[in-house]
């Protein structure tokens, strides 16, 4: 079995082809989103912890969580499960997925550290294995999020940007576009389209009065002709 650990903090992960039972035992009969003592794995990982977040059976089918089993299971799926994406409208369909329980049966299984230990594991917690993350938030009220901001503070100066060399040798720098930024431009368009909109409520309503006034003066003089009419008959 392949246990594949991975660093959240680092990004790096490390690939442990494991063969010895008497190791693989201890991850038996557990559960995903359960914590294991990384001294298991060796003298390497004393004071890791690790919290198994998944893996996938030697066919390929991954381990589902809620499945309370340790074999093979067709489970019928709907909008909103994971490793199933709906097609049409109100559409459900029967997969197979692997129950969440460990077992002798998988391939691999995904291990997150979620605690460190006193030593550094090469290729996995050293500086010199660790992948920054190229791409950050793009919307406002995430980049406020991660860099703990206030409204007042600018967002536009904290947006993680990168440096790319172009053909000709010039180096430029790439910033993604926020979303959802409100800046003096966005207010003054907002105050336009509302403007708009009440001066259009303000025309209909003063087309609409013109018109009852028009149709009570055709009304009348109708009634008017009327009754003359009526008149010059009895004379």
């Amino acid at each position: 079995m392949k246990l594949n650990l991975a660093n959240p903090a680092t990004g790096a992960m490390k690939v442990l082809d494991v063969d010895d039972e008497k190791i693989l035992s201890n991850f038996y009969d557990m559960r995903m989103a359960q914590e294991v003592d990384g001294e298991i794995m060796g003298d390497e990982f004393k004071g890791y912890v690790f919290k198994i977040s998944g893996g996938n059976d030697k066919q390929g089918f991954p381990m589902m969580q809620g499945v309370l089993s340790a074999t093979r299971v067709r489970i019928l799926m709907q909008k909103g499960f994971c490793h199933y994406r709906q097609r049409r409208d109100g559409e459900r369909k029967r997969k197979s997925v692997r129950g969440c329980i460990v077992g002798p049966d998988l391939a691999v299984l995904n291990l997150l550290v979620t605690q460190t230990g006193e030593s550094e594991v090469v290729g996995l917690t050293d500086e010199a294995s660790a992948q920054p993350a190229r791409l950050g938030p793009k919307r406002a009220n995430h980049i406020r999020q991660l860099f703990n901001l206030t409204k007042e503070d600018d967002v536009r100066k904290y947006v993680m940007s990168r440096e790319v060399k172009q053909k000709n040798g010039k180096t430029t720098t790439k910033r993604p576009k926020i979303q959802r930024l409100i800046t003096p431009k966005t207010l003054a368009r907002k105050r336009a389209r509302m403007a708009a909109k009440e001066a259009q409520r303000v025309k209909s309503i003063k087309e609409a009065e013109a018109y009852e006034a028009l149709r009570s003066k055709r009304l009348a003089e109708r009634k008017e002709r009327k009754s003359s009419r009526k008149s010059s008959r009895k004379e």
